[in-house]
């Protein structure tokens, strides 16, 4: 086992290499860039405008394309008068006029010793201004999981006993319902419900803590923080505990109809005893390789639209104003963040189901 072990933490820098090699070109043929982005901004211009202008010729032809993104008229007259060596003085200072194989390579040099860079928009390194955010995004991940754990064990184990029962038909429709409605929907009700939209003004819209935080006392900042990530939480939970709970159901009617369930029953054994002894331990083995995926979904993605709409400062909100703003050093070390978690999870993942039933044995596996 521990040679399989070692084999998937080898493979780590490949994957990433590989998601950093395919978005690298995707970039590179994408409209607009941080050189156009900044001309705009200088110009008074919207950077969709300069975008068109540049036609989507990549960041390797950013010198001719911003050349031409000069004759762009603009009310300002402030913006006139920008001369081409200002120009290639912005691409220098972007980095932009060095070929691209080179600049990948720099890229993939630094992220070897994890020097993520410094932001093209925000005077600060990336890997601080990561390491500043990373604790929101990862206390609503684990809380949201916790929670959806908490929730969808018991109620998948509830559903699989009385399957076919008008309990296990109504939950179906909730749970149908909360996974087909996206995320944001249900910040929006909540927002309108609870948080000063139009009826209650119970919870904060912005920000985990208060502006006052600091003066608080100790038990006080406890009651603040979990005031200000309720919200959050509860939308990032409605979202994603469908999926864990159904796959909890299909695991326990799974093991229900097997043949070590119909000897204990034979034998006189308990319900109860049947199902949390016997049946729970091997129902669960597909619930907890399914922890990953659900902390790496609500990292990836409830967690990005949930700081957007409730203004949280992790690295959710931090990846989409980067994006907006083609801050590219920042989409990158946010990226290669949420891939590095991600790997690193789903071999947590693996060791856990070989600590639950250590007869998996990966090496011996048939590939």
């Amino acid at each position: 086992m521990l040679s399989y072990f070692l084999r998937r933490l080898a493979l780590i820098p490949i994957t990433i290499f590989c998601i950093l090699f395919l978005n690298f070109l995707i970039i590179q043929v994408a409209p607009g860039g941080p050189v156009e982005h900044m001309l705009a901004t200088l110009r008074g211009a919207s950077p969709d405008v300069t975008a068109r202008v540049t036609g989507g010729s990549g960041q390797d032809t950013a010198r001719t394309s911003v050349a031409q993104a000069l004759n762009v008229s603009s009310p300002y007259r402030g913006a006139h008068g920008l001369s081409q060596e200002f120009v290639i003085e912005l691409e220098r200072q972007f980095g932009f006029d060095k070929p691209a194989y080179e600049r990948f390579l720099r890229l993939v040099k630094d992220y070897m010793t994890f020097n993520l860079g410094k932001s093209y928009f925000r005077d600060q390194d990336v890997l601080s201004l990561i390491l500043e955010k990373l604790p929101v995004s990862i206390s609503l991940g684990l809380w949201s999981t916790l929670i959806i754990y908490i929730i969808s064990i018991p109620l998948g184990i509830m559903k699989a006993v009385r399957d076919g029962s008008k309990f296990d038909i109504v939950t179906s429709s909730f749970i149908i319902a909360s996974y087909a409605v996206p995320n944001f929907l249900f910040a929006i009700v909540l927002i309108i419900l609870f948080s000063g939209g139009r009826y209650l003004d119970l919870f904060p819209l912005r920000g985990l803590t208060s502006e006052c935080w600091r003066m608080l006392t100790w038990s006080e900042r406890i009651v603040d923080y979990f005031w200000h990530i309720t919200l959050p939480v509860t939308v990032m939970t409605i979202g994603g505990f469908a999926s864990l709970t159904l796959l909890t159901k299909n695991a326990f009617l799974d093991e229900l109809s097997k043949q070590y369930v119909i000897t204990a029953r034979a034998k006189g054994l308990s319900e109860r005893n049947v199902l949390y002894r016997h049946v729970f331990r091997n129902a669960m083995l597909l619930v907890i390789a399914g922890f990953p995926h659900t902390l790496v979904s609500l990292l990836f993605t409830s967690s990005i639209l949930t700081e957007v709409i409730f203004t949280l400062d992790g690295l959710g909100l931090l990846g989409f104003e980067a994006a907006q703003r083609r801050d590219y050093p920042v989409v990158f070390g946010t990226l290669y963040v949420f891939s590095l978690i991600g790997l690193l999870l789903n071999v947590i993942s693996d060791i856990m189901l070989h600590l639950v039933d250590p007869r998996i044995d990966f090496e011996r596996r048939d590939l």
